[in-house]
């Protein structure tokens, strides 16, 4: 098989003298690098330097992607706890006050609900712009994917010492009284 040049001289598309000086000019070229360098391409390097950097992009877009996909998977996993766990308030007539950042907000529970969120064996959890009752165990467990999720969650342990040192345990708070 003859080469290149051979067939494009064969062809008429170029001629001794150019294909003598194109030789030349190579060869030329070789002597003046030094012995043992590697020629290098400049477009090589900057074809090798844009796929690195293409590839440094699509780690970081990948890296994103999954971290969104992780955060929506613990969101929906937060909605289903809060879904299968909530405390039905649909006859609830006494307001329930706590601290949600910086405002006061009130929701409807009955009156053990109130004791029990005290105690801390009930929490408020804001899911889906909405808040709702759940235990304390699946609150806990809420807490473990998203802690900013649970509003109002009382230390169970903080509130047994309490009413063993408590001086007015004796009187009782009555029940018509409001804050």
């Amino acid at each position: 098989m003859p080469s290149l040049q051979d067939q494009l001289l064969k062809a008429g598309l170029a001629d001794e003298k150019k294909l003598k000086a194109h030789q030349k000019e190579k060869k030329k070229q070789r002597k003046q690098q030094p012995k043992g360098a590697v020629q290098t391409d400049e477009t090589k390097l900057r074809a090798q330097q844009a796929r690195e950097e293409k590839a440094e992009r699509d780690r970081e877009l990948n890296r994103q992607r999954n971290e969104e996909a992780r955060r929506k998977a613990i969101a929906a996993q937060i909605r289903q706890l809060v879904d299968t766990n909530r405390l039905d308030r649909s006859r609830c007539d006494t307001d329930y006050q706590f601290v949600h950042g910086k405002k006061i907000k009130k929701i409807l529970v009955d009156g053990t609900m109130t004791d029990q969120l005290s105690r801390g064996r009930l929490a408020v959890v804001f899911v889906n712009d909405h808040y709702e009752v759940v235990p304390e165990p699946v609150a806990r467990k809420i807490m473990e994917r998203d802690e900013a999720a649970v509003v109002v969650l009382h230390e169970r342990t903080q509130q047994a010492e309490q009413d063993e040192d408590d001086p007015y345990a004796g009187y009782e708070i009555p029940d018509d009284l409001m804050w």
